[in-house]
């Protein structure tokens, strides 16, 4: 198995953020260009992959019906934060996605100024608490009253930085003890590590489906990667891989699960419990720990999305744990990446060209 390390650094050290992914894309491509036998882009900006299955012997078809396909969802898209306003040369900020603020000051960023067409680094910067509103002070001050300090003076600022201008985490690759990488943009960057670990493996294994890898747009905000793609493409069968909340500092309870101890796989009304049982079917024979996860409600992953696109697509959710979720720190293990990265392709191999036609829910 590869050394996926380098390639994932890679992809969460640029930006990408929801609506604005082609920094990422443009790496993503060029690393899933000799793994596929076709690449594209949606009029969205979501990059397709396809692989070819090769039909089992002794199965007649005709010439041009068209070959099951498995669609595997990773989005590459990244929370962020945008430009609201200036005061002062200070930039007034808001969110892209989800963010937890708590962890914002001091962080440092990279503001994507228009204005000049250069990127200025910045960092998270907060007012003295005797400064802001009555009790707006204490405790983890909220995102309205952050600031990026750039450096420069509110001339200078004026001229290179425009509302709406988008500002990314600027927080450098960091391989930790124990085999675990810390890095913004991990969710879900480290599930695209993982889809292209599939497509390595693939290409010493036979699978007679057609294979859609799927790199997606705006996930963190509207789903509308995973909405018009898979329209576009009509897989048979999906499967979102996406990040857990992984077991940490004072979050040990069911609804997080331990980092390098293996996968998820979710339960609940955006699973097609068939796929499920495959999937774990799959899992067990090669031995790659997973873990039911609860997901009573939406799985607030591009499953949500894709289940519903058409006629309808039986969707099953992978998931790796990850710890600090929405922060420039999140934490994940290599191990889980390449566990995730086999697990499909073995998946994959497994299904039978009649496998359609077994699909029930019960």
């Amino acid at each position: 198995m590869s050394d996926i390390l380098p390639f994932l650094k890679s992809i969460i050290s640029v930006a990408g953020l929801s609506g604005h992914e082609a920094p990422v894309a443009d790496l993503i491509e060029k690393q899933w260009t000799p793994l596929v036998d076709e690449i594209s882009r949606s009029k969205l900006g979501s990059l397709h992959g396809l692989k070819k299955g090769t039909p089992s012997k002794g199965i007649s078809k005709p010439e041009k019906a068209p070959r099951p396909s498995v669609l595997i969802a990773t989005h590459m898209d990244a929370i962020g934060l945008m430009v609201t306003r200036i005061v002062d040369g200070f930039l007034y900020i808001t969110n892209i996605g989800g963010i937890d603020h708590r962890v914002l000051p001091g962080t440092p960023v990279t503001v994507h100024a228009t204005g000049s067409g250069e990127d200025l680094y910045g960092v998270i910067v907060m007012p003295p608490g005797s400064l802001l509103p009555e009790g707006k002070g204490e405790g983890a001050v909220n995102l309205k009253y952050l600031m990026v300090d750039t450096g420069l003076l509110p001339a200078d600022v004026s001229k290179r930085v425009r509302v709406g201008d988008r500002v990314s985490f600027n927080t450098e690759p960091v391989e930790m003890s124990g085999g675990l990488v810390s890095g913004h943009n991990l969710d879900n960057r480290a599930s695209v590590a993982a889809l292209t670990v599939c497509l390595e493996e693939l290409q010493s294994k036979s699978h007679m489906w057609d294979v859609w890898a799927l790199a997606s747009v705006q996930e963190e905000v509207t789903y509308a990667g995973a909405y018009t793609s898979v329209f576009q493409l009509r897989p048979t069968i999906a499967v979102a891989l996406d990040m857990t909340f992984g077991t940490g500092a004072g979050a040990s309870g069911y609804q997080t699960f331990p980092l390098g101890k293996g996968l998820t796989l979710g339960i609940g009304p955006s699973v097609h419990p068939f796929l499920h049982k495959r999937m774990k079917e799959v899992a067990e024979r090669v031995e790659i720990p997973v873990k039911d996860e609860a997901m009573p409600e939406m799985s607030s992953t591009d499953a949500d999305a894709m289940q519903l696109t058409a006629e309808g697509i039986p969707t099953v959710v992978v998931s790796i744990p990850q710890r600090y979720m929405h922060t420039p720190v999140e934490v994940v293990a290599l191990k889980d990446i390449q566990r995730a990265g086999r697990l499909l392709a073995e998946f994959i191999a497994s299904l039978e060209e009649d496998f359609l036609t077994r699909i029930v829910w019960d």
